[in-house]
């Protein structure tokens, strides 16, 4: 049995293929699995961003963490904890302005913690997160996986560094693109994504 966490966190709510995408994986797992699944939506559900209670607070002894450190610590550790408890992780993004969703942004941001998702060895940085599988949808009106506007996606290439950064590297891409050029555009990019996933799901024992 499979515990799935399910992030969602696109600002386009009801309207998003991201979300619509990474949802059904998550369901479609937990169908076959028997697993359960936690949601966490960053979009309706927004963090805060990190602030010096953060930075300062993580590296300082929770016993004499001041009240604001200790809040903004906590926030931090209920979002790691959530990832260990996973087995499974699905992770919906839509494009904005060429990068990922300034509330995507602000989860990584709070789990990218030097000595409890990460750290350094001999070899360079080494995640912590191991052993989970990852599955990674993103949604773009337009084209970035080829072609012209391959050099500007700073979306998916960098969600896939951060994930592995914290050892998440067992990751499965869906995209969505192309959804921008007319109705019929629309209409063939949201049929191959249905195809991925479907295809991904048959791989689910």
């Amino acid at each position: 049995m499979s515990h799935i966490l399910l992030i969602t966190s696109s600002p386009r709510g009801a309207d998003s293929l991201s979300s619509r995408f990474a949802t059904e994986i998550a369901e479609g797992i937990k169908v076959r699995s028997g697993g359960t699944l936690a949601v966490r939506d960053l979009a309706a559900d927004p963090l805060p961003h990190i602030t010096s209670a953060y930075i300062h607070g993580r590296i300082t002894a929770p016993d004499i963490r001041t009240p604001e450190q200790a809040e903004a610590v906590g926030i931090a550790q209920e979002l790691v904890d959530e990832l260990k408890a996973a087995d499974v992780v699905v992770l919906g993004s839509g494009m904005i302005n060429f990068g990922p969703s300034s509330q995507l942004k602000a989860w990584f941001d709070h789990v990218t913690w030097p000595a409890v998702t990460f750290g350094y060895g001999d070899t360079g940085p080494k995640g912590a997160l191991t052993g989970k599988k990852v599955y990674l949808v993103t949604a773009a009106g337009g084209v970035f996986s080829e072609g012209v506007w391959a050099p500007f996606d700073f979306h998916t290439n960098y969600l896939l560094h951060l994930l592995g950064f914290i050892g998440l590297t067992d990751v499965e891409l869906v995209r969505v693109e192309g959804t921008v050029f007319g109705p019929d555009a629309a209409k063939a990019a949201i049929a191959n994504a249905e195809r991925a996933v479907q295809a991904l799901l048959a791989k689910v024992a």
